[in-house]
C-alpha cells in the first residue's frame, strides 16, 4: 500500500506492539511512537494538520500520566483512541479521560484490524473540525455569517451574487429561522448601494396604526404626541436599501402607501405636504405564501408583483445536508467559551440525532439548541440528550456479549429474590457452583445480603 505521509498517527505506549507498528503502516499510516505526555505534547503544534493518535492506557501508566496526557488530547484537530483492560474501567481517572477526550476505545487484546478501523474512524472526525475551519463562510457580515457547503447553499450565493448586480425588487421566501435577513444584508454589501444605508423593518412587530407612521414619518403636529420632527424607515434608507421583513403582515392601508411609494418613488410625511424624493431598493421577505394571500383578498396582487420581480428561496436547514453538522461545529467553535469545560465536539450519537431531527425552527433553532447545549453540558462532547435530541438518536444495536451479559444478570437476579439471596439454592437452580454465582454477581452489582451460611453475597 502506498506510504501516505499526510494521515499521521501518534502511538503512546511503554510498550510498542510491534506487530501492530507494522500493520498501520502497511495500512498507510505514518506512524510517530511517543512513551510519555511529554514526547506527544512536542509532537503537537498548534498549526499541525489533521491527526489520529492512539494511547495505550494498558501499558502502565499512572494517575499522574493521565493527567498530564489531558493537555495533549484538548486539540480539536487530534482524535484520540483509548486501549484498555476491561478492569482499569474500574478507574474515574480512566473514566473520564476516556470520556472526555477520546472519540472511542478498545479493549485489549484486540485485533489490529478494529484498531486501524477505529482509528481511521477518529481521524475523520478530527478532520470535521480542519473542515469547519478551511470550508470558510461565502458570505458574511458584521457579526453573522452564511455558512453552507451544500449544493443547495452554493444555488443560493450563485442567486445572491446575480440580484445583487441590479437595482430591482427582490423577494425573499423561506420559513422561519431560514436566515432571510442574512440574505438580504448579502445581497445589500455586494451591490452598488453598498456604502448607502441598510434600513430593517419588521412588518408583523409594529402596530398596524403606527405603521404609516414608521415606514414614511410625520411633521411636527402630524397628531398629538408628535413634538417634533421623524424621519420615517423609507426617508431614512435613502441612497441604500429597505428590507422590509414579514412583508405579509402589512397591513392594507400599508400596503396601499407602499405601492404608492414604489409607483412614484416619492413620500409625503405624515403631516407634511412637501413630496421628498427617495432613492432605495427594495428587499423583501416572509415565511407566508404571498400569492395564496393575495388569492384570499389578504395582499394585494399589484404590490406583490412590484415586489417580486427576482425571488430569492432560503431552503429549510432539513434540506441542507451536511450543513447541519458543518453549521453546529460552526455555532460550537462561535459560543464554546460559555462553558468553563473546553468542549472538544459533538458525539456520533449526537450527530445522527441531528441529521434525523426534523428542524421546524431551522438554523436559529439550531443555533439556540448548541448554544444550551454548551452551558449544560456536563462532559466535554456534546450529547443528543445535551441538544434535547435524545429520542432522534438511533438505538444502539447490541452485541451479542452484551445481549448474553443482560439475559444472564436478570436470570441470576430472578433466582436471588426466588430464593431470598440463599446463595446454595441459587446455585443449584441454575447449575453453576458457589465460588461462580459469586463472581457473577460481583460482575453484575448483584451482591448485598448474606446466605444461610453468612457468607457476603
Amino acid at each position: 500500500m502506498t506510504h501516505e505521509t499526510n494521515r499521521t498517527l501518534i502511538y503512546a505506549s511503554r510498550r510498542h506492539s510491534e506487530p501492530l507498528l507494522g500493520f498501520l503502516q502497511e495500512r498507510g499510516w505514518h506512524v510517530v511512537p511517543a512513551k510519555s505526555a511529554g514526547d506527544v505534547g512536542r509532537l503537537i503544534q498548534p498549526a499541525h494538520p489533521t491527526t489520529a493518535a492512539l494511547l495505550d492506557l494498558s501499558s502502565g501508566y499512572s494517575d499522574r500520566d493521565l493527567s498530564l496526557f489531558e493537555n495533549c488530547m484538548q486539540p480539536a484537530h487530534i482524535g484520540w483512541v483509548a486501549a484498555t483492560s476491561p478492569e482499569q474501567l474500574e478507574n474515574a481517572s480512566v473514566r473520564r479521560l476516556i470520556r472526555d477526550y477520546c472519540f472511542d476505545y478498545v479493549h485489549i487484546p484486540c485485533s489490529n484490524d478494529a484498531i486501524a478501523n477505529i482509528v481511521g474512524h477518529a481521524y475523520g472526525m478530527a478532520a470535521l473540525s480542519d473542515m469547519t475551519k478551511q470550508s470558510a463562510p461565502e458570505f458574511s457580515g458584521s457579526d453573522q455569517e452564511m455558512v453552507g457547503t451544500c449544493e443547495v447553499m452554493q444555488q443560493l450565493f450563485r442567486t445572491i451574487r446575480k440580484v445583487a448586480n441590479t437595482d430591482a425588487p427582490v423577494f425573499i421566501f423561506g420559513e422561519s429561522g431560514t436566515g432571510k435577513e442574512l440574505s438580504a444584508v448579502a445581497i445589500h454589501e455586494r451591490s452598488p448601494r453598498s456604502k448607502g444605508p441598510f434600513v430593517a423593518i419588521n412588518c408583523g412587530a409594529i402596530p398596524p396604526h403606527l405603521m404609516q407612521s414608521e415606514l414614511f414619518g410625520y411633521e411636527r403636529g402630524a397628531f398629538t404626541g408628535a413634538n417634533q420632527r421623524k424621519i420615517g424607515r423609507v426617508e431614512a434608507a435613502n441612497g441604500g436599501t429597505l428590507f422590509l421583513d414579514e412583508i405579509g403582515d402589512l397591513p392594507m392601508e400599508s400596503q396601499a402607501g407602499l405601492l404608492r411609494f414604489l409607483q412614484q418613488g416619492a413620500i409625503e410625511r405624515l403631516g407634511g405636504h412637501e413630496v421628498i424624493q427617495v432613492n432605495v431598493r427594495i428587499i423583501s421577505a416572509t415565511n407566508v405564501n404571498l400569492e395564496e394571500a393575495v388569492k384570499e383578498g389578504r395582499f394585494r396582487m399589484d404590490l406583490y408583483h412590484r415586489l417580486c420581480v427576482l425571488r430569492v428561496d432560503e431552503p429549510p436547514l432539513r434540506a441542507r445536508g451536511q450543513d447541519i453538522e458543518i453549521l453546529a461545529h460552526h455555532v460550537l467553535q462561535r459560543f464554546k467559551g460559555d462553558n468553563h469545560r473546553k468542549i472538544r465536539g459533538f458525539t456520533q450519537c449526537a450527530v445522527q440525532a441531528m441529521y434525523e431531527y426534523h428542524w421546524p425552527g431551522n438554523v436559529r433553532e439550531l443555533i439556540n439548541r448548541v448554544r444550551r447545549a454548551v452551558v449544560m453540558a456536563d462532559s466535554r462532547m456534546i450529547s443528543a440528550k445535551d441538544l434535547d435530541l435524545a429520542q432522534w438518536a438511533p438505538t444502539a444495536v447490541k452485541t451479542l456479549e452484551e445481549i448474553r451479559a443482560e439475559a444472564e444478570r436478570e436470570a441470576i437476579e430472578q433466582a436471588l429474590l426466588r430464593h431470598c439471596h440463599r446463595l446454595t439454592e441459587v446455585a443449584k437452580e441454575l447449575g453453576i457452583s458457589r465460588i461462580t454465582l459469586y463472581r457473577l454477581m460481583c460482575r453484575y452489582g448483584l451482591r448485598g445480603g448474606s446466605d444461610e451460611s453468612g457468607v457476603p453475597a
